[in-house]
């Protein structure tokens, strides 16, 4: 396979699984690593991958990945961390869900729980759980934002400031090496920072893609989250600081 189709086929992986590898794509493509290598090294170039150790991730900058991708990224790491995360929520629970395909694939996870009470700011969330008819859905209001189905503003913000929810479920764009949680748009972080502060359990749902990427804005720490639900080890240090905050974390096993 030429350079040519090489690289819309490397593009294609990294958007789909956050991460492709020099092993791995000389190993598909038949190829050498060298050449690999000098793929990746031109995309680089181009702006569409960020060379790291071993192979390139999606870049990082200033915008997220448009939704429609965003949804087909990690499927299956997402729904075995959706499922243990659903399983921590019992029924009988009120809770937050944010704007996100991580808290999208916990509500499909919640379809079979009852006597919820579900505030949200995404439509696509409250879409999913109008299915389970056991399940009362608030919608927050606020701006819409076409490109997700999110809720945001100042109107969004004061609907969840008249509640005391048991659990808020989060998302992130990004997670920092020091367990920084961190996001593309400023008003989603003021939103997710309303939620956090008006729950009595705060819970995060990212897949290891998330390790991977760097965003400018800054919703919390770690040490602010009651439990992480993810699909891959934390770094031993990272892990260690959980420890010390007395942060849950639970490493989903898409083999289970």
């Amino acid at each position: 396979m030429s350079q040519t189709f090489r690289h819309p086929e490397i593009l294609e992986t990294a958007r789909r699984e956050g991460k492709v590898t020099v092993e791995g794509l000389a190993a598909e493509f038949g190829v050498t690593q060298q050449t690999i290598r000098r793929d990746l090294t031109d995309l680089a170039a181009a702006g569409s991958l960020e060379r790291v150790h071993g192979g390139a991730i999606l870049p990082s900058g200033t915008t997220n990945i448009l939704y429609d991708e965003r949804r087909t990224l990690n499927q299956s790491a997402k729904t075995v961390i959706a499922r243990a995360c659903a399983e921590h929520i019992p029924d009988g629970s009120s809770l937050f869900l944010n704007i996100g395909t991580s808290t999208e694939a916990v509500a499909r996870e919640l379809l079979h729980h009852s006597n919820l009470m579900v505030v949200t700011n995404n439509i696509n969330v409250a879409s999913i759980l109008a299915a389970n008819r056991d399940c009362e859905i608030i919608l927050t209001g606020g701006t819409l934002r076409r490109l997700d189905g999110g809720l945001v503003g100042a109107l969004t913000m004061s609907t969840i400031r008249q509640f005391k929810f048991d659990f808020a479920v989060i998302g992130c764009s990004a997670l920092d090496a020091d367990g920084d949680l961190l996001d593309f748009d400023i008003q989603e972080v003021g939103v997710s920072q309303t939620i956090l502060a008006q729950a009595r359990k705060t819970f995060l749902v990212a897949d290891h893609s998330k390790f991977m990427r760097n965003a400018p804005a800054r919703i919390c720490t770690l040490a602010e989250i009651d439990s992480f639900f993810t699909d891959l080890a934390l770094a031993p240090k990272l892990a260690e600081q959980c420890q010390n905050w007395q942060t849950n974390v639970f490493v989903a096993d898409q083999d289970a």
